[in-house]
């Protein structure tokens, strides 16, 4: 029972019941579905195509739908450019008579700071603006020169945009994910506590209560961190377009700041981008990649996120057995009671205080198992953060609970019957952990939950039991 999760995304490469199946098997607790692909039948298929698998307790994979975000590309450019050192050229948004780069038409430009720069394609093409000539045109000279080709992708780091949060496409993949099952949503390019705001009244507009991640991926959102992690669900260090953003050497710094962050304020957050981009083609992987997979488990991340390495790679079922292998190897060297000190941050509410007192207790007593009753997921989150050495077992009545939770750290979920007191507790607990191979009978185990059930951040009620 790992404590870090994993998530694949799902593609072309590993697109069929078997092979999916089959990657359940060797480890994935949740699959991701990347909409800025595909046609609309086709991400309906890859969200049918998930509800048909089954994990080892008999429910389906958990889901996550990943938007596309306000991606800025290079659009409407007839033929490639090939830019020269320090030659001029313009990036505009809308027309313009100048010789320019067009680019997404639906973005302005607002503040721009001194020595701002326009990456292009990764950084291949790097220009400095040097003059801000309107909110849809900037003059910029060449620093890196090179190819410029249609469709490329463009960050603006040091110049705010004013970028919609929701595309067009977004609204329709966002409809498309609801129905299709999404369990989570993650929103790419936040680059505000705000961006929030505006996803979950669209999401509530459709009927729905999904919890959103956000990806950290722009230099606004890291800016920002303190308020995104306090307002979204979770988050997602998204290493790819965070390290043209920002200088790449302060991407690992800003990669432990954000488990940090994120953890001691119960959000669960996802790693993702290159952990294991050499077996995209190789059988196995570098010994970097081993090295970077064991430190983001170090630090405490939730989850680990693999994209291209299942979705097109040669080898989808190998990438998840190294990702399980090297979480195991990595977890079994840590010692949880010292990983991260049992400490109150403060004053802090009920719930956190039994939340607190429940990993204290196990840690105090050796007891192995530690159950949370919940039925909002908030009970369980609220001691994964305190990352404790014992097993986190989840119960809850609510399927899309039980889904949501397996992305959390050291959680593992499972369905029970609706319960209206705490009455009900030891009885329920009981028939689960006997169907485990975690406890025998008559030894201990830890149980928080809240009463009166039912209501939401109500945790106040902390017990310890025996297996009978």
């Amino acid at each position: 029972m790992n404590r870090t999760k994993i998530i694949a995304t799902l593609g072309p490469s590993c697109d069929t019941p078997q092979i999916l199946q089959k990657m359940v098997s060797k480890g994935v607790n949740a699959f991701r579905v990347n909409l800025s692909h595909g046609s609309k039948e086709d991400k309906r298929s890859f969200f049918d195509l998930i509800k048909k698998m089954d994990t080892a307790k008999g429910e389906r994979p958990t889901i996550l739908a990943d938007l596309a975000g306000p991606k800025i590309r290079v659009s409407g450019l007839e033929k490639a450019i090939e830019l020269k050192q320090d030659e001029i050229i313009h990036i505009s948004s809308g027309p313009s008579d100048l010789h320019a780069i067009p680019v997404s038409d639906d973005i302005k430009f607002q503040t721009v700071e001194e020595g701002a720069k326009i990456l292009i394609n990764d950084g291949r093409v790097i220009l400095q603006v040097v003059n801000d000539i309107s909110d849809t045109i900037l003059e910029c000279k060449t620093i890196t020169p090179g190819l410029v080709e249609d469709r490329k992708g463009v960050n603006f780091p040091g110049v705010a945009l004013d970028v919609p949060t929701l595309t067009a496409q977004d609204e329709e993949d966002l409809k498309i994910a609801l129905e299709g099952g999404a369990d989570w949503v993650a929103l790419s390019f936040v680059r505000s506590p705000s961006d929030y705001d505006i996803v979950r009244s669209r999401i509530r507009d459709l009927g729905y209560n999904v919890p959103i991640i956000a990806k950290i991926e722009k230099w606004e959102a890291v800016n920002k961190i303190d308020g995104i992690i306090n307002v979204f669900d979770a988050v997602m260090v998204a290493r790819g377009d965070l390290g043209v953003e920002l200088p790449i050497e302060r991407v690992p710094l800003i990669q432990k700041e954000v488990i940090k962050k994120a953890s001691m304020n119960g959000k669960p957050v996802i790693i993702a981008t290159q952990i294991l981009d050499s077996m995209i083609k190789r059988p196995v992987p570098t010994r970097a990649e081993v090295s970077d997979i064991a430190n983001a488990i170090l630090d405490g991340a939730d989850a680990l996120m693999v994209t291209g390495e299942t979705a097109i790679g040669s080898h989808p079922g190998k990438v998840v057995s190294v990702l399980h292998n090297v979480i195991f190897e990595t977890e079994s060297a840590i010692d949880y009671n010292q990983f991260y000190p049992i400490k109150k941050q403060g004053k802090i509410n009920t719930a956190k205080a039994i939340s607190h007192a429940a990993c204290t207790v196990a840690i105090d007593q050796d007891i192995k198992v530690l159950v949370t009753m919940t039925h909002s997921g908030s009970t369980a989150r609220m001691v994964a953060r305190h990352r404790p050495n014992a097993q986190i077992i989840a119960m809850t009545p609510s399927k899309d609970i039980c889904r949501q939770l397996a992305i959390v750290w050291g959680v593992h979920s499972f369905v029970v019957p609706e319960y209206s007191t705490a009455d009900e507790f030891p009885m329920l607990v009981n028939e689960v952990l006997k169907t485990t191979d975690l406890l025998k009978l008559d030894e201990q185990f830890v149980i928080t939950g809240g009463v009166p059930v039912g209501v939401p951040g109500t945790t106040n009620y902390l017990s310890v039991l025996k297996l009978f």
